[in-house]
């Protein structure tokens, strides 16, 4: 498999520090509010990409932190008078629901930052018996100036007004690049952990560091993980400071082999921020559609790619989406058979061409067409039939679509209650079908039909669906 490097900026052939198994740390959210569509982006793009290893044949341990200590949760702690544990627990749990109504598989480890607070005063003390961190009047910080190899992975020069904006301005710093490696306490009230420095907690970018040293790090050989992910914003300065850190720490190792980030996600062409107000949280966008309706949707665009999330768009994919699942309606009445391995063999090269999805959908969209045709043409081929049933099958695990059955499916969106209304309608016309009284039977389908509602008779009764 070739992924694409954000250090190197290039292809680079995966080649796992252990034969056959792939160790990822992608950061997760802070956890002090929903999850937004940006959060969406990146959890569904690594989750492809852990899939897309295990199809390959690769062994995948997969980690994903949750920052649960952090400037923002002490201002959601004073705004709502809540506990630490109560505001992070909310969050985790909400996120969590969030993800698995798109798709998104929890990870093999989940660690919380408030878990590993022992394991970061320790790198940090290996980092001030090496004079790599200095005592300031707030804090511990890093000392960028030991690191010669600082900035390499961002590829940045700190002269760079939009870079300088991105680092904290603290008269207590040597140098304006230091960044806090322990933050003292300065209010009773703020939550904090005793350590040899003092009162306090963790600065950011010690926490990841730390947690990918206990849970998954190689204590062997030059690179401590295989891949290191996450957004595009997340490059500099937390993986640049992430990297320095551990490559300091004493242990003469890099903390990845490889790196890689997804684009941005914009609305209505502005990049997604809550100063601009239009961070759209992944709940109400929920509330409208399906979360495997938004998962092809935030998919279907190249990881690597910026994304502007747009409702055309949103309803342009899924009538794309719409297809698959046409086809598994014509497959109802099918045993599955085996998968066809001409079909297999061209998605898995297509993703394993750095998740080219564009290439893989268009694969996807010719097995679809094809298969089509060939039903049309030969309608009672149940081996046929079994076999791109299996493709559909297949789908499940490697793209995490077509889990619902088509009924399901075409019905999305429809209330409860409207549903009753719906099947109460269906219930006159089909007693008024069975006294012969046809114009109130096709009145009712007439009213279904304005409603956006579409009736279909089968051998099994009426089944209806919600119109595009």
């Amino acid at each position: 498999m070739f992924i694409y490097d954000s250090v190197e900026k290039k292809r680079r052939l995966l080649e796992p520090i252990r034969e056959n198994t792939v160790t990822i740390y992608v950061c997760g959210p802070t956890v002090y509010d929903d999850a937004h569509l940006g959060h969406a982006r990146s959890a569904i793009a690594f989750d492809l990409l852990r899939r897309v290893l295990k199809a390959l044949g690769y062994s995948v341990i997969f980690v994903k932190n949750f920052t649960d200590i952090d400037d923002k949760i002490i201002a959601k702690m004073k705004q709502s008078g809540q506990s630490l544990e109560a505001i992070t627990t909310f969050y985790i749990n909400r996120y969590k629901e969030d993800m698995h109504a798109l798709g998104v598989e929890d990870a093999d480890i989940e660690p919380k930052a408030t878990e590993c607070i022992d394991e970061m005063i320790g790198f940090i003390q290996s980092l001030m018996a090496l004079d790599v961190g200095y005592v300031a009047e707030d804090g511990i910080y890093f000392d960028t100036s030991k690191d010669k190899r600082y900035l390499s992975l961002s590829g940045q020069k700190m002269e760079e007004e939009t870079l300088l904006a991105r680092v904290e301005q603290k008269a207590s710093k040597r140098d304006q690049k230091d960044f806090a490696l322990w933050k003292f306490t300065k209010e009773s009230s703020e939550p904090s952990f005793s350590s040899p420095f003092g009162q306090g907690r963790p600065g950011w970018h010690i926490e990841c560091s730390a947690m990918i040293e206990k849970y998954v790090a190689s204590k062997q050989g030059h690179y401590q993980i295989d891949i290191h992910a996450g957004g595009a914003d997340l490059l500099f300065p937390h993986h640049e400071n992430e990297a320095a850190q551990t490559r300091c720490k004493g242990h003469h190792q890099e903390l990845a082999k490889y790196w890689m980030h997804n684009g941005f996600v914009t609305i209505n062409g502005e990049k997604m921020s809550k100063s601009l107000g239009n961070s759209f949280f992944l709940k109400d966008a929920l509330e409208h559609y399906d979360g495997e309706v938004l998962r092809f949707y935030l998919l279907s665009s190249h990881y690597r790619a910026n994304f502007n999330f747009s409702e055309e768009d949103l309803l342009m994919s899924k009538k794309r989406l719409d297809k698959l699942y046409r086809l598994k309606k014509r497959l109802f009445d099918t045993e599955t058979m085996s998968i066809d391995e001409a079909f297999k063999e061209a998605m898995l090269e297509a993703l394993s061409d750095d998740l080219n999805i564009s290439k893989a959908l268009a694969i996807l969209d010719e097995m679809i067409s094809n298969a089509n045709e060939y039903l049309d043409a030969n309608p009672k081929d149940k081996a046929k039939k079994g076999i791109f049933l299996a493709n559909i099958h297949w789908l499940q695990s490697l793209l995490g679509i077509g889990f619902h059955t088509p009924l399901a499916y075409f019905q999305l969106g429809i209330s409860e209650r409207e549903k009753q209304e719906i099947e109460s309608l269906i219930l006159q016309r089909t007693e008024a079908k069975k006294a012969k009284d046809f114009t109130t039977a096709d009145a009712i389908r007439h009213e279904l039909e304005i409603k956006g509602i579409q009736l279909m008779d089968t051998a099994s009764g009426t089944q209806w669906e919600r119109l595009n």
